[in-house]
């Protein structure tokens, strides 16, 4: 990693930096208060740092030395200015080394977690402009901020153990639990990067251009970021509560959310308060992160789902709304929706 010297890593362009900026500040609430939980089990990371470090780090470091290509000045230099840049705007003070690896599969990963360091792929070099790969790269260094790595492997390493004890009776239904809520925390993850990659580049368009790519490729020509977004409502509401199973089903193993949402989820917080306050410089400092409620950001978490349901126009969440409300059960839901489906079907039959 670079130690950053003073001036170092000025952006290419006027952006606002972060002085002392918290995590928290682009955390998703549901990602948020598992890290701040997590954190309070004071030494358990860095015995995981050091173990990791003796062995598994140092050689996935020896291999993208010797297999893929080390940015600097003068190998991929727009690159290296770029990790340099969302560290000095986000405050970082060891910069990332950053690899690019000749893959054509799209992809990028911040990996290590003592010395995190950043690898994206050639694919994803040639379908991503400039302001794009600002916006991935500073994910990147998100997710190295965040800890992701660390605690990922934490609860990975907990999970494991948990399936050890399968055996026991229902034990297997406890594993499948905790696994779906580790994949829920994940995608959680990925929302919080994509706020950071915001606040790095501090660009919506790029950064929402970046996501649509993944889903639709490089033809930028053919695409369009306001369709997308019509897109990504039609996903969230379409259908009848069929729908809204299906695509529960579809989104649970899932470690990323989907493109769509993704796009929807980060113009969203784009447009709210809370990122305003940050970029006029009100946003959670470093040294506040030890005092840092626990229950409060349970709680934080909780107001947020919740508050999903309430704007969700999924009909699956609305049904779960009518259910809170008191207007029948999800039995009665299910049962009326189903019924109907085939009455309906009997009647095509007919015709």
């Amino acid at each position: 990693m670079t130690d950053m010297t003073k001036g170092a890593g000025t952006p290419s362009r006027r952006r606002q930096r972060f002085p002392e900026i918290s995590t928290r500040a682009w955390e998703h609430p549901a990602d948020r208060s598992a890290l701040v939980a997590l954190r309070k089990l004071s030494g358990f990371d860095e015995i995981l740092k050091k173990l990791a470090g003796l062995v598994s780090e140092r050689s996935v470091r020896l291999m993208f030395l010797a297999t893929a290509v080390k940015t600097s000045e003068r190998q991929f230099p727009e690159l290296y200015d770029m990790v340099r840049d969302a560290a000095y705007l986000l405050d970082l003070e060891k910069v990332p080394d950053l690899y690019v690896t000749q893959d054509p599969t799209v992809n990028a990963m911040c990996i290590g977690m003592d010395t995190p360091v950043v690898v994206v792929t050639s694919g994803l070099v040639e379908l991503l402009d400039e302001e794009e790969l600002r916006a991935v790269i500073g994910h990147e260094v998100g997710h190295a901020m965040s800890g992701h790595a660390v605690y990922r492997t934490m609860l990975l390493i907990l999970t494991n153990f948990a399936a050890r004890v399968a055996w026991i009776p229902l034990g297997n239904l406890a594993v499948m639990a905790l696994i779906t809520a580790l994949k829920e925390w994940f995608r959680k993850a990925e929302l919080s990067c994509d706020r950071a990659g915001l606040l790095a580049g501090q660009d919506l368009q790029a950064s929402m251009r970046g996501l649509m790519k993944l889903a639709g490729g490089h033809n930028l020509a053919e695409m369009n970021v306001d369709a997308f977004l019509e897109q990504a409502e039609e996903y969230e509401k379409a259908g009848d509560l069929r729908d809204g199973v299906l695509k529960l089903l579809q989104v649970l193993p899932q470690t990323h959310p989907f493109a769509v949402v993704r796009v929807a989820q980060l113009k969203k917080w784009a447009e709210s308060e809370e990122y305003r306050s940050i970029l006029a410089g009100a946003y959670p400092r470093r040294g506040d992160d030890p005092d840092t409620s626990v229950g409060a950001q349970w709680k934080a978490a909780a107001d947020s789902y919740s508050q999903s349901v309430k704007e969700s126009k999924d009909p699956l969440m609305g049904l779960l709304r009518d259910v809170a409300g008191g207007v029948g059960t999800v039995g009665e839901k299910l049962r009326d929706t189903f019924n109907n489906a085939a009455a309906a079907g009997r009647q095509r039959d007919g015709e």
